[in-house]
């Protein structure tokens, strides 16, 4: 191990030694020996390659090192040699005359690849001119063109490296397009390769191209021409077609080429004088070559001459024989050259030389050949390609010529058709359509024509898009009905139009017909084909239905279902159908076992069930239903999105939301489905519903939605009394819905007599419910505390009077309190939360309102103390939840009618000095306080306004009891240090409310070691300098209340001090005094941090809204 540790050793000494060049390093800066290895010195480098006594492999070494660690470690190398411009442009020098001077060609590209790199991000103007004088130097000062193939590829890389020299090298550097013209005339392919490259990337710049336009016209255009003829080496003709692509970009110089080239417009043949070329010839080679690169590259090509103008440059190409290879390679496994050659027969086909040198009567059968083959791939693009050339084949085909020469060749193009039609891609179905429609106005209508046309039929008919597909009796029927029909019609569409109207008795075989023209007309349109008017077409459909009627007919499931289509999508919304209509619909949809076999999935379609009411009253629900199994826009985004966003809708979804606005009692059918559907249509429904609401707040829907909700609970109660938790599923998303609604009257309303049955049956569901029906109980609970919080006190006492008799909802409100200390990190944490909310609401309310107590329910004190004086993993909003709990039993001095404080065990008599805090004792007191201040120094925005809350609730309660005890909590030196951990480094940090609030408290008791004078007037001065304008309510209202207690202790001496305070209460009292309820009062759904969670802290906003959320929907809170 230690000989091969030593070899390593010795190895990478020997390597860093061939590095630097030792007669010379000693005397070199230390700043040149790059940092990081392999150790090289840059100062070393440029006296080490250009000294002839140095090996070729020694050079080569240093310069492939340092090209590595030009790659690793861009910007160390360049900020060293940036260090003296002089070093810059002396390393340029070096390397190219290495370059310059060198014949091996590993060592040139290496030289090549360092000198690129270097140029490219060195950025100087200098550097780049230098490096372009150098190599304009060397092709003037060289006598033969044979050492020039290392500059011209610099030259070329240089250009494409950094495409604007294309301009300045033109511009000051013109006179070497002579030498390229030299080198592109040179017998040598290897430079000739290298002006093509260099010429290629000067004319891809338009401006270069302009300047350069002349120069082509005179010298270049026959030079690049016998070039591109004469070019043997794979290299030379690929780059000579990379510089004709940039070329014929531009239509002055296809214009030049094909003008150069020997065009016999008049006859077959193209051969021209000796010594001139014709690009449509040397293309032609190429396409006959074996190599498949240079058959696509010559396609494209042709492609790019033709595009400019068929009509002009299209002969060319047909008198040399083009389309014959052409078609040829479409028998190709490559996909790239059968789409070029596709590409190519396309825009031939736009002259009429191409069909009347009968190219198409040659090249049909390869086309319909490859079309099949083509449809076997999995490439849309050349699905579509094909079937376009098919399409124009097929359309300009002069009458007088034969395109089909045997009945075999047209049944395979029937077939290829056939298959292009069923594609389940919609664009290729859609060109297929069209190539269709020209194969059928070519082939007469004849009985070719009418097989064809009854496979499409059936093909577009058993594998349909927007509708279910019919079952396999069906398809026979209609298959049979086609297969007779079809033959029989030979009339244009007005004369059919016409035969459909047709209302005098119609017999057995015209009925068959008139059956097989409306679904032509079916298809068309469904297929976006419309050839007859829709407004005639609406007329026509209406007097076939009510001729049906008439004549007692009951018309093929297939048909119904296009009748039904074509009238719902060609009505014109200020048309409607005659009642009689209307009423023949309704019976012939009533005979159907469902009506999801004449369904088509399409608006207007729901617009036409939806608008007349004999038709909703009997279909509208079980058509909503089908409308959103079949909707596939994904509402899940929809729910995700903040209720201040409006995202835009989908179009489908914007035109129902158009309807339920015209007929808001649409809405109770929703309703209905949200409740009986199965649960994924119903939790579309339900986003759909919410989304209504949230965009449409001037659609009073409330009552309506309040009451159909209230016939559906009594239902549900009245038959699941037991166990309402089996009734449904989707109960919960009612639930959801109900809360929702309640959400949108912000205002405090009077809970009338329909609000108050709904109170009294959610609080009876809850009752029937068990603590694990988590997904029932949480939205009630929401709606629950919603009811009795946002309404008048009147109404609010009544509320609470229903709720409190509900002996049920006591009791199970007290099996979920228990459940509190028996389950950490429960996916019912935050039932349990509300849980704890709704009983301190509950206590409130029967404490405030002197309520009837119907059944007790009990609390271990001693859990609740010990699970905020040790929280352990509880999650933050259940701890909140529980400090709103003892902040109600503090202020009422545990003295609840409805809540009884009991232990959990047995307990010690509580010592003497306890007696006056009794329930609570002194360790109890002292560890709770050190809980509280625990959770604040986490600085959870949530726990910190329940902590504050509940220590002023603490405090009242103490002074009342002890004021020696409250003195000593409120000044413990503790609390200077969690005033000042709670305190951030910004700028006005104290204005927070609950850090507002904390000193409050502090000033009242007197705590100057918490809070000194000067810190109070600190605050104040910052105050009196803030633009109090931009703060929140809830922050003035702390501010303000603030301000009052230091001028209610009269600890401001100062008068400057006090009229400042005087100004800032002036400004303060109408803004802060306008809130309507008490900061602390409102903490379920948490409203007031609701804003502040959401920018503070996005983990506490996610456990804010999960609370409100159920599985398998989002719940929203009323207030969130």
């Amino acid at each position: 191990m230690r000989e091969a540790a030593a070899g390593l050793t010795a190895h990478g000494r020997d390597e860093e030694a061939a590095l630097l060049f030792e007669r010379a390093h000693y005397r070199h800066d230390p700043r040149w020996l790059l940092p990081v290895p392999p150790r090289l010195c840059l100062a070393c480098a440029l006296e080490l390659l250009p000294e002839p006594g140095v090996s070729l492999v020694r050079k080569k070494h240093v310069l492939s090192c340092f090209r590595d660690i030009l790659v690793r470690h861009t910007s160390l190398v360049i900020q060293l040699v940036t260090q003296d411009q002089r070093v810059c442009i002396h390393f340029i020098n070096v390397l190219f005359g290495l370059l310059c001077n060198v014949e091996d060609g590993s060592i040139a590209d290496l030289c090549i690849e360092v000198l690129i790199q270097l140029t490219t991000q060195l950025k100087l103007e200098q550097t780049i001119h230098c490096l372009m004088d150098e190599c304009h130097k060397e092709l003037c000062n060289m006598p033969s063109m044979r050492g020039s193939l290392a500059t011209l590829t610099l030259l070329g890389k240089l250009v494409d490296a950094i495409p604007a020299l294309a301009d300045k090298l033109v511009m000051e550097h013109g006179d070497l397009m002579e030498h390229l013209l030299r080198g592109l005339v040179y017998p040598n392919e290897g430079v000739q390769a290298s002006v093509c490259y260099l010429y290629g990337k000067l004319y891809s710049s338009p401006m270069t191209a302009e300047m350069l336009s002349g120069h082509f016209r005179e010298n270049l255009c026959p030079v690049f021409l016998s070039t591109l003829d004469g070019a043997q080496t794979k290299e030379l003709q690929i780059n000579c077609l990379g510089l004709l692509r940039q070329l014929l970009k531009y239509n002055l110089f296809v214009s030049m080429i094909m003008n150069k080239s020997t065009l016999v417009g008049s006859t077959d043949s193209v051969e021209g004088p000796p010594g001139e070329t014709s690009l449509p010839l040397v293309l032609k080679k190429l396409l006959l070559s074996r190599d498949e690169i240079l058959q696509v590259a010559s396609a494209n090509c042709v492609t790019a001459v033709l595009v400019h103008s068929p009509e002009k440059y299209a002969p060319a190409f047909i008198y040399a024989d083009i389309p014959e290879f052409l078609f040829e390679h479409l028998s190709s496994s490559s996909e790239v050259l059968i789409w070029y050659s596709y590409s190519c027969l396309i825009l031939l086909a736009q002259e009429p030389l191409f069909f009347s040198k009968c190219h198409t009567v040659y090249g049909i059968e390869s086309v319909v050949r490859s079309l099949q083959g083509s449809l076997r791939m999995n490439n849309t693009e050349l699905h579509k390609q094909g079937i376009l050339l098919f399409a124009e084949i097929l359309t300009r085909q002069p009458e007088e010529i034969k395109l089909f020469t045997s009945s075999a060749m047209c049944r395979d193009a029937c077939r290829a058709l056939q298959e292009a039609v069923s594609s389940p891609v919609l664009e290729v179905a859609a060109e297929a359509v069209k190539a269709t429609s020209a194969f059928l106005s070519h082939s007469a209508l004849n009985q070719v024509c009418s097989s064809f046309l009854y496979y499409l039929c059936v093909s577009l008919l058993s594998a349909p898009e927007k509708t279910e597909a019919p079952s396999q009796e069906e398809l026979c029927a209609v298959s049979e009905l086609l297969q007779h029909g079809l033959p029989h019609i030979s009339s244009r569409s007005p004369e059919s139009l016409a035969f459909l109207s047709d209302c005098q008795y119609v017999e057995g075989a015209t009925r068959q017909k008139q059956y097989c023209i409306l679904l032509l007309f079916y298809l068309a349109c469904i297929h976006e084909d419309r050839f007859v008017s829709e407004a005639e077409l609406f007329v026509a459909v209406q007097c076939f239905l009510l001729s049906l009627q008439n004549q007692g007919e009951h018309p093929p499931l297939m048909v119904l279902r296009a009748s039904v289509y074509l009238l719902a999508v060609c009505q014109d919304k200020d048309d409607a159908l005659d009642e009689a209509v209307v009423s023949a619909i309704r019976k012939f949809l009533e005979d159907i076992r469902d009506l999801h076999v004449i369904y088509t999935h399409h608006p207007l379609l729901l617009r036409f069930f939806l608008l007349y009411p004999e038709l909703m009253s009997r279909f509208g629900h079980r058509v909503l239903e089908l409308w959103f199994s079949w909707e596939e826009s994904n509402y899940e985004e929809l729910d995700d999105v903040p209720s201040a966003g409006q995202p835009t809708v989908p179009a489908s979804l914007a035109a129902l939301f158009h309807i339920l606005r015209s007929s808001p009692s649409i809405l109770l059918i929703l309703l209905d489905l949200i409740y009986s559907s199965p649960v994924d249509i119903a939790r579309k429904v339900l986003i759909v519903l919410k989304t209504f609401l949230k965009r449409n707040e001037d659609v009073l829907v409330g009552g309506l939605i309040r009451g159909h909700f209230l016939l559906i609970l009594q239902h549900l109660l009245v038959e699941h009394g037991a166990s309402p938790s089996q009734a449904s599923g989707n109960l919960p998303l009612l639930l959801s819905l109900l809360s929702l609604v309640q959400l949108r009257s912000e205002s405090a309303q009077e809970l009338d007599s329909m609000a108050m049955k709904l109170l009294h049956q959610v609080s009876k569901l809850c009752g029937k419910c068990s603590p694990t029906d988590v997904d029932i109980l949480q939205p009630s609970f929401n709606f629950l505390y919603w009811s009795l919080h946002q309404t008048t006190l009147g109404s609010r006492k009544r509320a609470a009077a229903v709720l409190l008799s509900n002996t049920a909802l006591i009791e199970l409100l007290e099996k979920m309190l228990a459940l509190t200390w028996a389950e950490e990190g429960s996916p019912r944490t935050m039932l349990l939360c509300s849980a704890w909310l709704l009983t301190a609401s509950f206590s409130a309310q029967q404490h405030d309102g002197s309520l009837q107590v119907h059944q007790t329910l009990s609390v271990e004190l001693d859990q609740v103390l010990k699970a905020l004086s040790f929280p352990k993993k509880k999650a933050a909003l259940l701890l909140a939840a529980i400090l709103r709990f003892l902040r109600t039993a503090l202020q009422q001095s545990f003295s609840s009618s409805l809540v009884a404080l009991v232990s959990s065990g047995a307990q010690p008599p509580p010592a003497p000095e306890d007696t006056v805090l009794a329930p609570l004792g002194t360790s109890q007191v002292l560890s709770l306080v050190i809980g509280l201040q625990n959770l604040l120094v986490q600085k959870d925005p949530l726990l910190s306004h329940a902590c504050v809350g509940c220590l002023e609730a603490l405090l009242d309660y103490l002074n009342a009891r002890s004021p020696d005890i409250a003195l000593h909590v409120a000044s413990q030196p503790w609390n200077r240090f969690l005033l000042f951990t709670l305190l951030d480094a910004g700028k006005n940090s104290f204005f927070r409310p609950e850090l507002l609030r904390l000193m409050t408290l502090f000033v009242r008791f007197q705590s100057s070691t918490v809070l000194s004078l000067e810190e109070m007037c600190l605050v104040l001065q910052e105050a009196a300098l803030a633009d109090l304008s931009s703060l929140s309510t809830t922050t003035l209202q702390a501010l303000h209340g603030f301000f009052l207690q230091v001028q209610s202790m009269g600890l401001l001496a100062d008068d400057s001090m006090a009229q400042t305070l005087q100004v800032s209460l002036e400004g303060l009292s109408p803004r802060a005094s306008s809130a309507q309820l008490p900061l602390q009062d409102m903490l379920y759904p948490f409203l007031h941090v609701g804003a502040l969670a959401r920018s503070q802290s996005p983990r506490l906003w996610d456990g804010v809204v999960s609370c409100f959320r159920t599985q398998g929907c989002t719940v929203y809170s009323p207030i969130l």
